[in-house]
């Protein structure tokens, strides 16, 4: 009776816990709620079991312990064990356990096994089972009872192991589900995020089932206030190529219809009943089921309004760099005809005037030509730049100079600081970088308003600002201004023409090509502009300029003893380029100006050991700037002019000049006249004499180029004054017209007897001196001019005499 009512108990038992089984079955299966699922897997194996608690750990792939779901933990307990000390040696070991462990004393088998013996349960009986998928272990679930006595029997084990393999399925099944999510929400936001358009439309109704982000924008432009774009598909119509229209919704059944055919890279106009419309590139393709039924639609739409406005862009940059060609072709075929049909009846003056003109507008082709070349290199990465110890005031300089020659007229503040770093640039390059910085400035900011320059170190490089004070932009058109047809100001409708577009995507070019950057900054409209970049400093340790490189350092101020200073003056900026040049490649160190007011200024800057300068200059006579230059240092001052008239070039002498050179030169002509003159200059100055030429009320002070008559000063020219000294150093004696005409006027001067009887003429009158009974000049006829010995000089050559004899 005992035996049947223990069989009945065991059955009933037995029944109850395969129910309870299929139930955790059920509910495992039942959906992909991983914490909800693995929480119910060790609750049901914690209750089938009789376990204390349970543990469930799922791995990541390196082994460690990712996951945790427990039942039957307190609260306390739970915040232990997520602390527990040694646990990653607790679960490593674990983790490398192929079979179900069951120990009746958990802790005295992990002290067996060398584990952490601090585990805070009142820990006894302890039952383990790997849960493995696919023959690798993915987790572990624990169950552990009181230490009461009681034992885990082999039925427990089974059971463990059925829920062990149960939760392998849910942590498989939900792995899969998560990368399977992953990957759609990856997609759905490489579809979203993508630049191009995509709309999804059902293949049956035509219904718009997806939009992503892009497609929205391109439509929004047609969207009625309050409508959505779901409402605007319903009423929209498409303009294929072949101009045939229909409804959106239509095209896609239209069009399996037709062909079963795909729409590749068609060109259509998306309209809306009031007119408006959106122009895109399509791509359309049906996507079939498994029975060969259109399921859904899906097009691709490219906006085309950028590529249209790069159009306009691109042919309204071509008419400017026409117009800008056909501008000095029209100049020199105007020219060159008028040589051909009038040359015989033109005055010199005229035809050199004409062939100053071709040339002019020859560099302007060939300028915007090199721009054309500068720019498509640029694009290509073949820009050819050649780095070299450079010296940043150097190069700001030099821009300066260009800036100022080519009749920039905006006021430069530069700031530099006098510890910056010599920086490795070519240096032509960034001259040129500098130079449309400048001009793009001065082109947008008001004449009145400065243009500063500053440079810093930035780490490993060197940055250069060029700020301004004009119109500034708006921070959206900032990224476009280096673009290859943008202006920074091609929306005003009064912009000049002239502005090709070119100067900021070459600048672009060239700092990049230097391993530097740039970017341009502006608070807004109306608030000035900053164009800064980069280039890589070098250590001032490491730099040893050469003598080239320290003769071609317009920007330091220190005079320097080794190298020749020139002053050039021309308000003509081919002139002083070509002139810059010329002298440069002679290892002349040279200033230029077009302003006469800074030519004086920079005479008493620089000292400079010569001057070149125009007949003609802006406000002022080259002359009359020539006598002020004299005033402030004694130097050799040579005439570049067009006008070679005889007058003329006797005047420019008899004022001081050194020398005159009639356009247009050769380079080698001009570097031997400026030879010659500072020769005659450095002579003169040598073989001076310190004492007095005296000679009845005549005295000539030589040190001071000072003549006094009676005790007054006698204003003479600069010509004036070397014919009468060069007399009074040979006094006595009987001086040619040839030989005063070489040493007055050069020694490339002669034959012009003339020049020489109108200076004496002149000291005559000056001196109170009768040509029929002269005191101080006496006429030698036919022959030339002697000055009288003064007293003292026949009293020593007598006394010479006397010592003789």
């Amino acid at each position: 009776m005992n035996n049947a009512h223990e069989l009945e108990l065991e059955n009933a038992a037995l029944r109850e816990r395969l129910y309870l089984l299929s139930q955790a079955s059920l509910r495992i299966n039942e959906g992909l709620d991983f914490d909800k699922i693995l929480g119910e897997v060790v609750d049901s194996a914690t209750v089938l079991t009789g376990a204390r608690y349970g543990v469930i750990t799922t791995l990541d792939d390196t082994g460690r312990a990712r996951d945790y779901f427990t039942s039957g933990l307190t609260a306390e307990e739970w915040e232990w064990m997520s602390d527990m000390p040694g646990r990653e040696q607790f679960y490593a070991y674990f983790s490398t356990l192929q079979d179900t462990l069951r120990v009746p004393d958990f802790l005295s088998h992990n002290r067996s096994q060398g584990l952490p013996d601090n585990f805070p349960l009142s820990a006894g009986a302890f039952l383990s089972a790997p849960i493995r998928h696919g023959g690798q272990i993915i987790g572990n679930i624990y169950l552990g009872r009181s230490n009461d006595g009681s034992e885990f029997s082999k039925e427990d084990e089974e059971t463990l192991e059925m829920f062990a393999s149960q939760a392998a399925l849910v942590i498989d099944n939900v792995r899969r589900h998560r990368e399977e999510q992953r990957a759609r929400a990856g997609l759905e936001t490489l579809i979203d995020t993508s630049p191009v358009g995509v709309l999804v439309l059902d293949g049956r109704t035509g219904a718009p089932l997806s939009l992503n982000r892009e497609a929205r924008r391109i439509v929004s432009g047609l969207l009625d206030p309050g409508d959505t774009t779901e409402q605007l598909l319903e009423v929209v119509t498409v303009e294929r190529s072949d101009g045939t229209e229909m409804p959106l919704h239509e095209l896609s059944i239209a069009q399996v219809l037709s062909s079963g055919e795909t729409v590749r890279v068609e060109e259509i106009v998306i309209r809306v009943p009031d007119g408006r419309t959106v122009t895109t590139l399509m791509n359309a393709t049906p996507i079939f089921s498994e029975e060969g039924e259109v399921e859904s639609f899906v097009v691709t739409l490219q906006d085309l309004s950028p590529l249209d406005e790069l159009d306009r862009l691109r042919s309204e940059f071509l008419g400017m760099v026409s117009h800008e060609l056909q501008a000095p072709l029209a100049s020199i075929r105007g020219s060159a005809t008028t040589l051909l049909n009038d040359g015989p009846d033109l005055d010199p003056a005229e035809m050199r005037q004409f062939h100053r003109i071709i040339e002019q507008e020859a560099g302007r082709m060939r300028g915007l030509i090199s721009d054309l070349l500068d720019l498509a290199r640029a694009k290509t990465g073949t820009l050819p730049v050649t780095p070299a110890p450079a010296e940043v005031a150097s190069l700001v300089d030099e821009a300066r100079n260009a800036f100022t020659s080519a009749g920039g007229r905006s006021q430069l503040n530069i700031d530099l600081p006098p510890d910056l770093p010599w920086v490795l640039a070519d240096r032509r390059r960034i001259i040129q970088v500098l130079g449309n910085l400048f001009t793009n400035a001065a082109r947008y900011s008001p004449a009145s308003t400065p243009i500063r320059v500053s440079a810093v170190r930035k780490d490993v490089h060197v940055q250069v600002t060029v700020t301004d004070e004009g119109r500034g932009t708006s921070p959206e058109r900032l990224p476009e201004l280096f673009g290859k047809f943008s202006r920074h100001a091609g929306e005003d409708p009064d912009h000049p023409v002239g502005d090709t577009g070119l100067g900021l995507a070459i600048c672009k070019g060239i700092v990049e090509a230097h391993g530097g950057r740039i970017w341009a900054e502006s608070d807004g409209p109306g608030l000035g502009s900053r164009f800064t970049f980069t280039i890589p400093a070098i250590e001032e340790a490491v730099v040893r300029p050469s003598q080239e490189q320290v003769r071609r350092s317009p920007a330091r101020r220190q005079p320097l003893s080794d190298a020749t200073r020139v002053l050039v003056v021309d308000d003509d900026p081919q002139a002083l380029r070509y002139v810059r040049d010329a002298l440069s490649q002679a290892g002349y160190l040279i200033s230029v100006t077009g302003d006469p007011e800074e030519a004086l200024k920079l005479t008493e800057q620089e000292r400079p050991h010569l001057a070149l300068m125009d007949l003609m200059l802006p406000g002022s006579s080259g002359i009359d700037l020539m006598q002020d230059i004299l005033g402030i240092r004694n130097i050799p001052v040579i005439f570049l002019s067009a006008y070679g008239q005889d007058d003329i070039v006797a005047r420019a002498f008899d004022m001081g000049a050194a020398d005159y050179v009639v356009k247009p030169f050769s380079a080698t002509e001009l570097t031997a006249r400026i030879r010659a003159a500072l020769r005659r200059h450095e002579t003169d100055r040598l073989t001076r004499p310190t004492e007095p030429y005296v000679v009845e009320s005549l005295t000539i002070r030589y040190p001071e180029r000072e003549v006094m008559l009676d005790g007054s000063v006698v204003e003479l020219t600069a010509t004036e004054y070397d014919m009468l000294c060069e007399l009074s150093l040979n006094a006595g004696r009987v001086l040619t017209h040839q030989h005063l005409l070489q040493r007055v006027w050069g020694p490339e001067n002669s034959g012009d007897a003339g020049l020489v009887r109108t200076i004496i003429k002149r000291l005559r009158r000056k001196l109170g001196d009768a040509a029929s009974n002269p005191t101080y000049i006496l006429t030698q006829p036919n022959v030339g001019y002697r000055l009288a010995r003064s007293p003292d000089a026949e009293e020593e050559e007598e006394a010479e005499e006397g010592q003789d004899t």
